[in-house]
């Protein structure tokens, strides 16, 4: 089974290509799971967007909460998902049964929610599994099924490798991990600075 080293307490990613901006994240334990914290700024198309986001996760890393905040020049915006970790959600305290099955959130705002399903699913080598995840746009918070998938790769110079496909984005490509299981090259999205 695929391990990884604890967190560090902090990660930032430059964000390439699709838009220009930068993302910067902490990590604090909790008694039962780990407690994410992060800012995302961005441009793209010609638009700004900030997005501030406090995600809790379970022992499993299976997402328990995200509470997220956006500002654009549209106003600001705030949104509650809340999970039972058995892939049930509520959206502002509304069930969202089209998120059913779903155990990770998604950010499209962010590089480091890529983490989330790796460390869950701890593929070995050769193994690959879908991860459906409550998918969080950018710009208007909006609240989406994404259907994906990852498939574990041999490792490279020692670090981990997946497959990764989202075809309703028309995204297929490789991601390249440290050993805390934090994505370190999302080709044409972000690479870690930090």
């Amino acid at each position: 089974m695929t391990t990884f080293t604890p967190p560090p307490g902090t990660a930032a990613w430059r964000h390439l290509a699709a838009r220009t901006g930068f993302e910067v994240v902490y990590f604090r334990p909790l008694p039962d799971g780990l407690r994410v914290e992060g800012c995302t700024t961005a441009v793209e198309d010609g638009r700004t967007w900030v997005v501030d986001y406090v995600i809790e996760l379970d022992a499993s890393w299976a997402t328990r909460s995200a509470r997220l905040a956006s500002r654009s020049a549209e106003g600001r915006r705030q949104i509650l998902l809340e999970s039972d970790g058995a892939g049930r959600w509520r959206v502002d305290g509304a069930p969202a049964s089209w998120l059913d099955g779903c155990l990770d959130v998604d950010l499209e705002s962010s590089a480091l929610t890529n983490a989330f399903p790796v460390h869950r699913m701890r593929l070995d080598v050769g193994a690959a599994s879908p991860a459906p995840a409550a998918f969080v746009r950018a710009a208007d918070l909006a609240v989406e099924r994404l259907e994906q998938h990852y498939a574990r790769l041999a490792d490279e110079e020692g670090r981990q490798r997946y497959a990764y496909a989202a075809p309703v984005f028309d995204v297929a490509c490789h991601l390249l991990y440290d050993g805390s299981g934090l994505v370190l090259d999302y080709p044409g999205l972000a690479i870690r600075a930090a």
